[in-house]
């Protein structure tokens, strides 16, 4: 047997074993959540009745449903691009209509970028004007969710296209040791759009008004004086022109920093709960859980640029997905894809760790807020969050391991009270 075609079975197995542990979790979920679902636990039924735990199973159910039909699809795609070819075909279209050369690699990452996402479109639609709507969630009109759509691919053009350019040109021209220097390459630039989102990019997709209610504000800047933190002003996001659903977060790095809240959760919380909760994500910054979590990035991300430095040279690596590589011509982009689609069917089997280590950080960022804000003023924020989002109070414990990057409600809830 061939290395290619050993290859090729690894990935299909992979691939397999992907499918079967997925669809085996979703349907745990469904009928754990379903199993629960006429009876509001005991630790939450003076605070949250029948129909809003209900609701909230009902649409976890429906997302999960959902789901399946999305891996389903992801699962053909991956087949169609690798093992039946297609990747292979669309390079090759793309040769004999442009030529070999950069344009023609940068062409077939946009082509098979822009062909996925197109396929995606439906089960996109379904989920915002199905099911949230359904739900009374979805406050997006059609024309909305088109513009968004619009914004997203002129914006992954205009911040997508160079680093491609740079990337797919260290790979051709930068010797052995090219991962490297493209490995800093990347770390700078995803530095550098997280100092440019809160002012640039998330502008383009919402408003964003500084902080008028004077008494929270008041507030506000008292937490952060106590706790030592300073950011670029407190802003109210249009989440509701979008959604029903709510939150509140930092965004930017450095004397970028923001402290934003959906304007949804303005309508669903007190001041004291406001303030229990930027707490808790206050904890989040002062605690580096978001530098602790670049480094892990960062690092698996070196780890994976060496594969593809080794990778992109065997040819059995892609004869063993469906490509033939060329002799003539570059083969960088096609190794890229590939990679891209490869490495998920590996990295799975640290989604447990990643899931794991977030739900650690919740835990701590909770511990911080009842140090520096009321414990208990936290605790009833969430109890109207958990309802308001129609967020599941009965999850699967395996799926919660697996998936869940916030602790279940019940576990977060009792260190609350303790």
């Amino acid at each position: 047997m061939t290395n290619s075609l050993i290859f090729t079975f690894i990935f299909s197995s992979l691939l397999l074993l992907n499918l079967l542990i997925k669809f085996w979790l979703a349907n745990r979920q469904m009928r754990h959540v379903a199993q629960h679902r006429s009876k509001v636990p005991d630790a939450f039924a003076s605070v949250i009745d029948t129909a809003a735990h209900q609701k909230a199973a009902d649409y976890s159910i429906a997302k999960l449903r959902l789901g399946h039909w999305d891996l389903a699809l992801d699962t053909a795609m991956l087949v169609m691009w690798t093992l039946l070819g297609g990747l292979g075909l669309l390079d090759q279209v793309l040769l004999d209509l442009i030529g070999p050369g950069m344009w023609q690699q940068i062409c077939l990452v946009f082509g098979f970028t822009l062909i996925s996402a197109v396929v995606s479109l439906p089960l996109s639609y379904v989920q915002t004007f199905h099911i949230e709507q359904s739900f009374g969630f979805n406050r997006m009109t059609l024309g909305l969710w088109i513009s968004d759509m619009l914004k997203g691919v002129l914006l992954g053009v205009a911040l997508g296209l160079p680093l491609l350019w740079l990337v797919l040109y260290l790979m051709q021209s930068g010797g052995a040791w090219w991962w490297v220097i493209a490995w800093g390459v990347l770390v700078v630039y995803q530095l550098f759009v997280m100092w440019l989102a809160p002012s640039v990019i998330m502008p383009l997709f919402n408003k964003f008004q500084p902080l008028e209610d004077a008494t929270l504000k008041e507030r506000v800047i008292a937490l952060m004086q106590r706790t030592g933190f300073q950011a670029n002003g407190f802003f109210v996001m249009d989440g509701s022109r979008r959604s029903a659903h709510s939150n509140a977060f930092f965004t930017g790095l450095g004397k970028q920093k923001r402290v934003v809240f959906f304007d949804t959760l303005l309508k669903q919380l007190n001041a004291d709960e406001m303030e229990a909760v930027l707490a808790h994500e206050l904890g989040h910054a002062k605690l580096n859980h978001i530098p602790k979590s670049l480094l892990s990035s960062f690092a698996f991300t070196l780890v994976g640029l060496a594969g593809l430095g080794w990778l992109s040279t065997q040819t059995w690596f892609f004869e063993g997905l469906g490509v033939q590589p060329h002799l003539g011509s570059a083969n960088d982009a096609i190794a890229l894809l590939l990679f891209m689609m490869f490495v998920p069917l590996v990295s799975f089997v640290t989604k447990p760790w990643q899931s794991a280590r977030s739900r650690k950080y919740e835990f701590e960022a909770d511990a911080f807020a009842c140090q520096h804000a009321n414990g208990a003023d936290l605790r009833q924020a969430l109890l109207k969050l958990y309802q308001d989002n129609a967020s599941t109070l009965t999850p699967d414990p395996l799926y919660v391991a697996f998936y869940h990057s916030h602790p279940p409600a019940a576990q977060r809830l009792a260190r609350l009270t303790t």
